[in-house]
């Protein structure tokens, strides 16, 4: 069992920039660092499908991005208690959202939410005009 807990998120004027975490831990002990999973960041506005943001695999080597968010948001990763980060710059009002993190076992990441075993609550990111 993987518990994913996110944090970083708020309001924010478009133009500017916010960064938000994600600390994955086995349950229950959450002083263990997880092994192995990729992980992914998920966002969902009001009204629409639940879309893919960015992924990592497991190494760091291998990133991978939604078209929307090429070149302005930055995904990355630490293993020092196996925390995902999504930097997110040039920030637009389309990109409000509640931002979920999201890891699966093995190396590499994937695009669609049903290749991920679990889930995090997710942390409101909110863009003003």
């Amino acid at each position: 069992q993987v518990q994913l807990v996110e944090s970083g998120g708020g309001l924010v004027q478009a133009g500017g920039s916010l960064s938000v975490s994600c600390a994955a831990s086995n349950s229950p002990f959450p002083e263990r660092t997880v092994v192995r999973y990729a992980m992914g960041w998920f966002r969902q506005a009001p009204g629409k499908e639940r879309e893919f943001v960015a992924g990592i695999s497991w190494s760091g080597t291998m990133t991978n991005y939604a078209d929307s968010v090429k070149g302005r948001f930055t995904i990355s990763r630490a293993y020092a208690g196996n925390t995902a980060y999504l930097q997110m710059t040039s920030l637009k009002p389309e990109d409000t959202a509640v931002y979920y993190c999201a890891a699966k076992s093995g190396e590499r990441p994937v695009t669609n939410g049903g290749g991920y075993d679990f889930w995090g609550q997710g942390t409101q990111v909110t863009v003003s005009s």
